[in-house]
């Protein structure tokens, strides 16, 4: 029998300080839904789900570095940046990104019709970069 998968083949699994905050964050700027979530008891968070509204998701977790051998990532904070972009197949390049900057995120790139696309960038609250892209304003 083929193995088949609990969530999505590929999830970006972002790494934060103040990972409840930030999963607050990320459920009202992607009108996103909390899937799963598992505190520490020295109240981190362990791990979360969502779901975007776009029907994507993401995992999210406080970082470790005390467990970094094991865990591998920090939080851009601790790296002075990221080293991805996280893209979002979006409706409405203009609507997600007016609802992320109102939660506080900082526009890199406004909206522009590309040859491919709407597309914008952002960076959030936690140091995440993030490229939104949907269709051209003008169809």
């Amino acid at each position: 029998m083929a193995y088949v998968p609990p969530d999505p083949p590929v999830v970006p699994y972002l790494m934060v300080r103040n990972g409840a905050r930030a999963l607050d964050w990320y459920v009202r700027a992607f009108a996103g839904r909390q899937i799963e979530r598992y505190d520490m008891e020295d109240g981190r968070l362990g791990h979360a789900m969502i779901e975007l509204g776009n029907g994507g998701a993401i995992y999210l977790s406080d970082e470790f570095p005390e467990l970094i051998e094991r865990v591998g990532t920090l939080a851009p904070d601790c790296l002075g940046g990221t080293t991805v972009t996280v893209a979002l197949a979006v409706d409405d390049v203009d609507a997600w990104l007016a609802r992320a900057d109102a939660e506080g995120a900082v526009t890199i790139r406004p909206p522009a019709d590309e040859p491919y696309g709407r597309n914008a960038k952002l960076r959030d609250p936690f140091g995440h970069v993030w490229a939104l892209t949907g269709p051209k304003r003008d169809g």
